[in-house]
């Protein structure tokens, strides 16, 4: 049964190129009922924004409550979002996603106030506020999943450029010939290090004869392949996947010290669906190089 009517809860959406996931918050931002969906972006923009509206309600009948409990909904979206419009302007990894008017389309489904963010920079102000209490004074959020996008605070505000595009440190272009990028470019950091290209290269290696564990747990076609697989396959001594995962954690460490290198942040957060599921595989790599490429004197010790 609802709680009255009293729109006294909030409702986060954290929308992905693989998931769609929905929390309803109390004033206190303790989360008291979440929701997940698949994206299926191939469906198209408008199938897409009807699962968002479906993953929110499903959310909020997990809290038992009613959508006129919620006094806001708050979205982040991936890739370049005008803040003020709600409008997401270019998505890399959903598709179709070009100047899509975000806020404008969901207030007419759900009926109430709807705010639209980049997802990286929601992520890193979220830490940032509720995780390190506001104290350090700069700080970098990297979040490695279907794609790469980052967050950036500065002088302990979120820093969004003269645009409100900054922070997109998935297309740092890290090898000029690498490969083509979801955003046309080639070689950029998303394109190496990200869910999509570690995935892609275990797949072309397969092609070319490679041997893996994943094979006898999947199929030839690696089908329906996760993290978790890719998890699973180090575990039990897969040296390729374990040699793929290797060399995308590299790429993470020194995107991690370029970054470093430029804005000499108190901390450097880590976070997105690969660094969850592939943690211990690829943490120790990561720290290693970017201590590498790091300049003298940039990161404290330890």
């Amino acid at each position: 049964m609802a709680e009255g009517s009293k729109a006294d809860h909030y409702l986060g959406v954290d929308l992905g190129g693989t998931k769609i996931l929905a929390g309803v918050f109390k004033n206190s931002m303790e989360c008291i009922a979440s929701a997940k969906l698949s994206t299926k972006s191939p469906r198209g923009v408008d199938k897409v924004i009807e699962r968002i509206a479906r993953c929110v309600q499903d959310a909020v009948d997990e809290a038992d409550l009613s959508i006129k409990n919620i006094a806001g909904v708050g979205i982040g979206a991936p890739g370049a979002v005008d803040f003020n419009s709600g409008t997401v302007i270019f998505a890399p990894n959903l598709e179709g996603w070009k100047n899509i008017p975000l806020k404008k389309e969901l207030e007419k489904v759900l009926e109430v106030p709807v705010f639209v963010e980049n997802d990286c920079n929601i992520a890193a102000l979220g830490v940032y506020a509720a995780e390190l209490k506001g104290k350090p004074k700069h700080m970098l959020g990297m979040f490695v999943g279907t794609g790469i996008g980052g967050g950036l605070i500065l002088n302990g505000e979120l820093f969004s450029g003269f645009n409100h595009t900054a922070g997109e440190v998935g297309h740092m272009v890290l090898e000029i010939n690498g490969p083509k990028c979801g955003c046309g470019n080639k070689g950029c950091f998303e394109a190496l290090a990200s869910r999509t290209a570690i995935f892609e290269r275990i797949k072309e290696g397969v092609k070319d004869g490679q041997k893996t564990l994943l094979i006898d747990m999947l199929g030839d076609d690696l089908k329906d392949l996760r993290s978790g697989d890719i998890r699973k396959a180090i575990r039990r001594g897969d040296k390729f996947v374990d040699k793929v995962v290797e060399e995308a954690a590299e790429y993470i460490g020194i995107a991690t010290a370029n970054l470093i290198n430029i804005f000499n942040p108190e901390v450097v957060v880590l976070g997105g669906g690969v660094i969850e599921a592939l943690q211990d595989e690829m943490m120790g790599v990561i720290v290693e190089t970017a201590k590498d490429y790091a300049m003298p004197g940039t990161m404290t010790p330890g």
